[in-house]
């Protein structure tokens, strides 16, 4: 190693060694090597982030510290897993110190999943708890109006979400009125704030009726840099949002319990503010294609109310042809009339013979019937005539008014009695 040769004072005293600085980083980087190489160490993964050469770049930390980490092309390309902020891990690997910087770092050679890390068992446990609660329920989130009229936006008035978004926005949809409603969007006072901004959107949307969509935004970040937005008090009073809101937090891999609650989630604020607002090129072909259809529709009108005038002035012209046509239709309709009477006349006369004929056969029929029921009711008539049973050797007994007498007990000595006999009457007396 290469090091500048020590200085002697002239009081005689050694004084400390003077390095280059370039040496010192060197010496450092053996001793580290020397005394801990290799090393494992097992953290939590955070600001995770990988460059185009395809080497990742990201910190491995714990409560009680953390250590900047660079994993190369050659080894990321041979996990068996995709490395996200909050994932607990195991890696392999050598201390060394960049000299450029005077950074400590680990040279990563393998990596293994240990586990999620605490904040994001956090997460999970929040999320099943307020699924489990129905704040993302799909039934209750409202749809985002293609083309509101008014748009708020809560943020913090320096993050760079609220200059992607005012510039997608004045770009897209300059005629529309933006209102901010500012708050931190880290740290601990961001919760706090952020449902202040969204309480005060909500009083000014009740009484105006404005925003009619709101736009909860923020950049990218580690798991802890976006935490605030995984707030359970932020997500209940999400929950309460009179208008739509849209939530465009992160990147489009990050997600965070204000997604699930918002009412659409956009996976940038860019994307946030294209989805509430159509750009005003779109909008304008669209109003020409309506203006055309509407145009269209009013000439197709025209022309048909036009026809329509030609055939009642052709009428009106020569009136004698209206009156000629009706005669002819009046002629139709008395011979129409004349042929149907003649066969409904026919039908009629067809059905009284009919009915004439099948009467005299019915007539017929109950004449004899009835001839019949008589003759046996005569036979059985006769079969009761008292004067047959007379010419049998009977008499038939009656006293002086002309009762029957048919037993002893209605006669008396003495008594008068009149007998019917088959060829005459005899007067008898009781002794």
């Amino acid at each position: 190693m290469n090091h500048a040769v020590p200085q002697v004072s002239g009081g005689g005293a050694s004084l400390p060694e003077t390095w280059d600085v370039g040496a010192l980083m060197l010496a450092v980087a053996d001793a580290l090597s020397a005394r801990f190489n290799p090393v494992q160490v097992r953290g939590e993964l955070s600001g995770f982030s990988r460059a185009a050469s395809g080497h990742c770049y990201f910190s491995l930390k714990d409560t009680q510290g953390q250590v900047r980490c660079a994993m190369f092309r050659r080894v990321s390309t041979s996990l068996g897993f995709v490395p996200r902020d909050g994932d607990r891990v195991e890696v392999r690997g050598k201390l060394d110190v960049y000299g450029p910087r005077g950074d400590l770092q680990l040279i990563v050679e393998g990596m293994r999943q240990a586990g999620q890390g605490d904040l994001f068992e956090q997460f999970m446990r929040l999320k099943a708890r307020l699924q489990e609660q129905g704040l993302f329920d799909a039934a209750r989130k409202k749809s985002v109006p293609a083309m509101p009229q008014s748009i708020g936006v809560v943020t913090s008035l320096g993050a760079a979400a609220l200059r992607d978004v005012a510039s997608t926005l004045t770009r897209r949809v300059p005629h529309i009125p933006i209102t901010i409603f500012p708050a931190s969007v880290q740290g601990a006072q961001a919760p706090d704030e952020l449902c202040a901004a969204l309480r005060q959107a909500f009083d000014v949307h009740a009484r105006t009726g404005h925003p009619q969509v709101l736009l909860l935004v923020r950049g990218g970040g580690a798991l802890e840099d976006l935490w605030a937005f995984n707030s359970e008090m932020l997500a209940h009073t999400l929950a309460q949002a009179p208008m739509p809101v849209v939530c465009g937090v992160g990147h489009e891999t990050d997600f965070t319990i204000a997604d699930f609650v918002a009412d659409l989630r956009a996976p940038t604020p860019t994307a946030a503010a294209e989805l509430c607002a159509t750009d005003r090129e779109t909008a304008m072909n669209l109003a020409d294609r309506c203006g055309q259809r509407l145009s269209d529709a009013v000439l197709k009108k025209l022309d048909m109310q036009a026809q329509h005038l030609d055939r009642l002035a052709q009428y009106l012209a020569r009136p004698s042809d209206r009156i000629a046509v009706q005669q002819r239709r009046l002629q139709q309709l008395e011979h129409a009339l004349s042929h149907q009477s003649t066969l409904r006349m026919k039908r009629e006369i067809q059905t009284v013979q009919m009915l004439a004929a099948d009467y005299s056969s019915r007539f017929e029929r109950h004449l004899q019937t009835r001839s019949v029921k008589l003759a046996h009711l005569d036979s059985l008539l006769h079969s009761f005539d008292p004067r047959l049973v007379l010419q049998r050797g009977y008499a038939w007994l009656s006293n002086e008014a002309g009762q029957a007498v048919t037993g002893v007990h209605q006669t008396h000595s003495g008594q008068i009695l009149r007998a019917s006999l088959t060829d005459g009457e005899v007067d008898l007396t009781v002794r």
